[in-house]
């Protein structure tokens, strides 16, 4: 029977002893006279506010008036029984009734799984996160637990438009969910070859590997439990791009992926849902494992999983999320940790300090996603990564995701995975098509005075801007000038900012609050900032793939935008590699750059390099390795 006020106690952080103490001695008198009816539990927690239970039981539907004439009698004797506890009940919060009373989440506070605002208390009958009654009834109704008789015959009219309907619920746990494996659609097994390498080549989709499963065309061929299905659904994802029709199917086969996509493609859902699947069929071993890693290079990256993940397990049983970030107090996410956690969300610093503390293990994992495995596998992460896999059992799912993953980091890459399927998108480590380049010739005096006119340009001013520079310095001084000259609201973004600086600057970029933003690399990788259509590089990126990554902030999720990217004599390294990525994409490259005698000396070498072999080659970060191999003496 539903219980208005059966909520678990409160967190334990979030409230005093004195609290804790009152609520254990209800418990155990609850359970003194559990055989014979739930009223002594009524009366005891009736006492603490009647207002909000009378709201919460209108709320609950027909079936809740039928218990609420007894309720009111017990709250009657409840409060002439109880007036010697009148002070204490005084100190304790009352549980919030309704959700609308309820505030939105900090970055890794528990998120309701009915509306995803602040999961404030824990539903003791199923173990998730809620944020007031209201939401408790809605999840219990749900999970087929709710008030009355006719919780259990109420019918799912969403489920019933989707491809397979799900079986009864039993204990609060689908048992679709427990017993879920992916099996091809009737509709994509029916397909012959030549229909499905027709999708592949119209879509862009290139493979390598053996057995490598179909790609889907709706996200109904997956079969996935009708809560999960919904929850796509709700968040917007109407039907797959082209890097979730092939990496969804053979993620959810178990097979190891390493996937290149343009930016903004979606490969976040692509990786997601195979390791939510994967998470729903483990049941919790401990408290303190979890079933799946997702590794990440920068805070705000996995502050945008983490929400996206929540998203997608909004109303499944017993699946929480935990972000293990630094920059944000450790003790709130010690305390998560305690929570049953199936998936963690972490960048690698951050992750290997808990893991010292022992506060979490990783020896029951059994999915792996490395985002954005590029940077992940440069000297800066490098270590930190290989640190945290060998605490991985061998026995485990590998997915690696990035826009650009050049050549020796997929041979690193290859190391981590077994048996892999390779999928690439579209051209390999080319810029996102949806979006204008325009590269301009800029010495160094005038880079301040073109921005300006950029800026005052209504053809080519859209805000917000983000204007990306090579150093934190020149942010902040960037930023002033920006402010002082055009009057706009201007902000700068980087790494010396503290955590809550940097969240209160990514959301209002989001909300349009800044009309324009100034920002290191921290902005460059992963992020969807949707409504951004205008990406200033005030200073060329130190290598093309952070320049594509860039320039990808301008095209999320197929929105067109523009990039500008300033360029002189100093970027004289990068101009080959410029000409290559960019000119294919039909941009008009600046004559100073086609004239420079910089570049003819580079194509003049890769000339004679591609004549006499390797021996003039020139050393780069990607080529380091097969280098060092091939003046490896030790084989000869």
């Amino acid at each position: 029977m539903f219980m208005p006020r059966a909520l678990k106690v409160k967190r334990p952080a979030q409230v005093s002893s004195q609290v804790l103490n009152k609520k254990s001695k209800v418990v155990q008198e609850a359970r003194k006279d559990e055989g014979s009816s739930t009223t002594p539990v009524q009366q005891e927690e009736a006492c603490e506010d009647t207002k909000p239970q009378d709201e919460t039981l209108q709320a609950g539907g027909d079936s809740a008036s039928l218990t609420e004439s007894s309720v009111q009698e017990d709250e009657h004797k409840s409060a002439s029984s109880d007036t010697d506890d009148d002070e204490e009940e005084e100190e304790e919060e009352p549980v919030k009734s309704f959700r609308k009373s309820q505030r939105w989440p900090e970055p890794g506070e528990p998120v309701c799984v009915m509306c995803g605002r602040y999961g404030e208390y824990i539903c003791d009958s199923t173990d998730n996160d809620v944020c007031s009654l209201e939401c408790k009834g809605k999840h219990l109704a749900q999970m087929g637990k709710g008030i009355g008789s006719d919780v259990f015959n109420r019918k799912d009219h969403k489920a019933d438009e989707r491809t397979q309907p799900q079986p009864a619920v039993d204990g609060g746990a689908d048992e679709s969910e427990a017993g879920y494996s992916y099996k091809d659609d009737r509709f994509i097994s029916g397909l012959t070859d030549e229909q499905v390498q027709r999708i592949k080549q119209e879509l862009g989709i290139e493979t390598q590997g053996r057995d490598i499963r179909r790609p889907i065309v709706e996200f109904e061929h997956c079969g996935f439990p009708s809560t999960l299905g919904g929850n796509l659904k709700n968040a917007g994802y109407e039907a797959p791009t082209p890097v979730q029709m092939q990496m969804v199917p053979v993620g959810l086969s178990g097979r190891d992926v390493i996937a290149s996509a343009d930016t903004g493609s979606g490969k976040t859902v692509a990786f997601l849902l195979p390791v939510i699947v994967r998470a729903m069929e483990k049941p919790v071993c401990s408290v303190s494992s979890p079933v799946a890693v997702i590794l990440t290079p920068t805070r705000e990256l996995a502050i945008q999983i983490e929400r996206q993940a929540q998203e997608l397990v909004m109303g499944l049983p017993n699946m929480r999320t935990a972000l293990l970030v630094g920059g944000m107090p450790l003790p709130p996410q010690l305390h998560r940790l305690k929570s049953s956690i199936k998936i963690i969300i972490a960048t690698p610093g951050r992750l290997l300090e808990i893991l010292k503390q022992k506060a979490v293990q990783l020896d029951k994992v059994k999915a792996v996603v490395v985002d954005e495995v590029d940077t992940m596998l440069k000297m800066g992460f490098q270590q930190q990564v290989l640190e945290i896999l060998e605490q991985v059992p061998e026995e485990h799912q590998t997915l690696l995701a990035s826009a650009t993953i050049p050549k020796g980091t997929e041979e690193l890459a290859a190391r981590l995975v077994r048996d892999p399927v390779r999928i690439t998108i579209g051209e390999k480590n080319q810029p996102c098509a949806n979006v204008r380049q325009i590269l301009l010739w800029v010495e160094e005096p005038s880079k301040k005075k073109k921005l300006f006119e950029i800026l005052n340009d209504s053809k080519l001013y859209q805000p917000p801007v983000v204007v990306f520079v090579d150093c934190k310095l020149g942010a902040d001084l960037l930023c002033e000038a920006v402010a002082k000259v055009t009057g706009f609201n201007t902000v700068a973004m980087h790494s010396d900012k503290s955590q809550l600086q940097r969240n209160r600057i990514l959301r209002g970029l989001l909300d349009g609050d800044f009309e324009v933003v100034i920002s290191t690399g921290v902005l460059g990788r992963g992020l969807d900032l949707v409504n951004v259509r205008l990406v200033v590089n005030f200073d060329m990126p130190n290598t093309m793939d952070e320049y594509v990554h860039q320039v990808g902030r301008a095209g999320r999720l197929g929105h067109r935008g523009t990039a500008i990217t300033f360029l002189n004599n100093n970027n004289k390294r990068l101009f080959l590699e410029v000409v290559k990525r960019v000119k294919p994409t039909g941009s008009i490259l600046p004559p100073q750059l086609l004239n420079s005698p910089h570049l003819h000396e580079q194509q003049r070498r890769e000339k004679q390099k591609a004549k006499q072999g390797s021996d003039d080659t020139l050393v780069t970060k990607n080529n380091l390795i097969d280098i060092i191999r091939k003046h490896d003496r030790r084989k000869k």
